[in-house]
């Protein structure tokens, strides 16, 4: 037996890379899949693998971005299978640029498949979900969203998919509905398109290495995890912390500027945290930590 039998899952973004990973790799293990992506060809030549293999899968070319076309993902997949269990969110768009040159048609169309995608189709498996007694959504994030160079607003994207996941997880309990999120690290053609990203992750980290962690949050034998966000690269596999209010907390009456100024140079300048992926420090804490320069 596998450890997705008898259960039906969908998988967007499924035809290539990370997603097509999932997708057979859920297919492998006993489900059946609708594999959606917005290049339906690709859809299809994922679909048709499963089944050269014995699998059930059938394609999807709706897009995300379309509450009405998200619904219809969905709708595919209890009109073949008879409901729906699983659903990845995988679906997304990335690009590089400074953000003073950024384009606004762009960020539109990055924040419609990223954000509005991943709360159209899981609204849609949800609601169908809470119909058959429950299920396990996995919203895929990114490390990104820490801050990175270069993607704003992507990581921005990728940090609401976590906001996202923990809110759905709160809501979605007490219908027998687990969400977690996933920061995927792997190579593949997102990153080809990025000399940096390119350079900072290893060829030998493939899709096929994540996709494990993945199946094992749609199965039942992830019972009882849920609101996580966890990474894997492949080799590492950790789970990510939830952000939190920072001691030392001050209090006061009433706050004006200038007691601002005096809590930050008296106490919190010295807890300034430091930001971004690498994690850089603030010039202020800097400036403290660092011995001075001499002529």
């Amino acid at each position: 037996m596998g450890i997705l039998d008898g259960k039906a899952v969908v998988i967007t973004g499924g035809g290539r890379g990370l997603g097509e990973a999932y997708a057979m790799h859920a297919a492998l293990a006993g489900a059946s899949v609708v594999v959606n992506d917005n290049d339906g060809d690709l859809a299809e030549r994922v679909a048709e693998h499963i089944r050269g293999y014995g699998g059930r899968a059938v394609s999807s070319n709706h897009t995300v971005a379309d509450p009405s076309e998200a619904a219809k993902i969905v709708e595919l997949c209890v009109d073949e299978f008879g409901r729906v269990d699983g659903l990845v969110n995988n679906a997304g768009l990335n690009y590089e640029t400074a953000p003073w040159e950024d384009d606004p048609e762009t960020i539109r169309n990055v924040v419609e498949v990223n954000v509005l995608g991943v709360i159209y189709t899981g609204i849609a498996a949800m609601r169908a979900m809470r119909a058959t007694g429950g299920g396990s959504i996995v919203n895929i994030s990114s490390g990104a969203s820490f801050g990175q160079r270069k993607l704003a607003t992507y990581s921005a994207t990728k940090g609401a998919v976590a906001s996202l996941s923990y809110s759905w997880a709160l809501d979605l309990e007490s219908e027998n509905i687990r969400v977690n999120a996933v920061c995927p690290v792997a190579h593949t053609r997102m990153v080809w398109k990025s000399e940096r990203s390119l350079r900072a992750i290893p060829a030998d980290r493939t899709p096929g290495k994540v996709a494990p962690l993945v199946l094992f949050l749609l199965s039942d034998r992830a019972e009882g995890i849920t609101g996580q966000v966890i990474r894997c690269n492949g080799r590492q596999l950790h789970l990510v912390g939830q952000p939190y209010f920072k001691q030392p907390i001050l209090e006061s009456d009433s706050w004006d500027t200038a007691s601002v100024e005096r809590a930050f140079t008296g106490v919190l300048q010295a807890h300034l945290e430091p930001y971004g992926l690498e994690k850089r420090m603030p010039p202020r804490l800097r400036a403290l930590v660092e011995p001075p320069q001499t002529a």
